[in-house]
């Protein structure tokens, strides 16, 4: 008994690496299939989307694909999830890293007046074209920009508390983001629209006593 005990220990020992270095795969597998779906979105073939596309630019099987993601509209938001830390994660650093209102406001005019990465801006009107007819899409586009909106809202909270919550930082915040949505859509016709002047004037009105 004890030498079959023995015999069984490295059977044992080893599945849980084994079933490690599969799931290992099976990530790396979703990653690049989220990076195709992110290049074919962001070029001239959103209106051509498909699993099967994806999956040939991947280099993987169709049924691949499907065994990651249920469908189309499951990949693309999933495409809404990896983009996160590209456009809200740094948002959220500069309004919720140290030092006042005025520190905080600096640092978000800095973000926003940065040029723009071209296949982001691509890959983002994309989203919304395909979330007019998708209501997942547009569902969990609707939930990340909820999220980037309450980042304003967060800032002018501070100011808020500066000033002994004299100033509504709800309707302050989703002034500055419906502004800054409406620039965005402005410099996509004319590029020659100075974002940083807009922004900070309209960032200083905002915070004027």
């Amino acid at each position: 008994m004890a030498t079959r005990a023995q015999d069984q220990t490295p059977s044992t020992a080893a599945a849980p690496a084994a079933r490690s270095r599969t799931s290992a795969k099976g990530e790396q597998t979703r990653a690049r299939l989220i990076a195709a779906a992110r290049t074919l979105l962001a070029g001239d073939t959103a209106g051509r989307f498909t699993t099967r596309n994806v999956a040939a630019l991947c280099g993987v099987s169709h049924g691949m694909c499907h065994y990651h993601f249920q469908d189309r509209t499951d990949l693309i938001v999933a495409v809404i999830e990896d983009i996160r830390p590209e456009w809200i994660a740094p948002l959220e650093a500069a309004v919720d890293g140290p030092g006042s209102f005025a520190a905080r406001a600096e640092r978000v005019l800095d973000l926003l007046t940065r040029p723009e990465n071209p296949d982001l801006a691509h890959l983002h009107s994309a989203l919304h074209w395909l979330a007019l007819n998708d209501e997942r899409v547009r569902a969990g586009l609707a939930r990340e920009y909820r999220d980037w909106r309450a980042c304003f809202v967060r800032l002018f909270a501070v100011l808020a508390q500066e000033r002994g919550g004299s100033v509504d930082p709800v309707a302050l915040g989703e002034s500055f983001a419906a502004a800054v949505d409406g620039l965005a859509a402005i410099q996509s016709l004319d590029p020659g629209v100075g974002a940083a002047a807009v922004l900070r004037t309209l960032m200083d009105a905002l915070a004027r006593d």
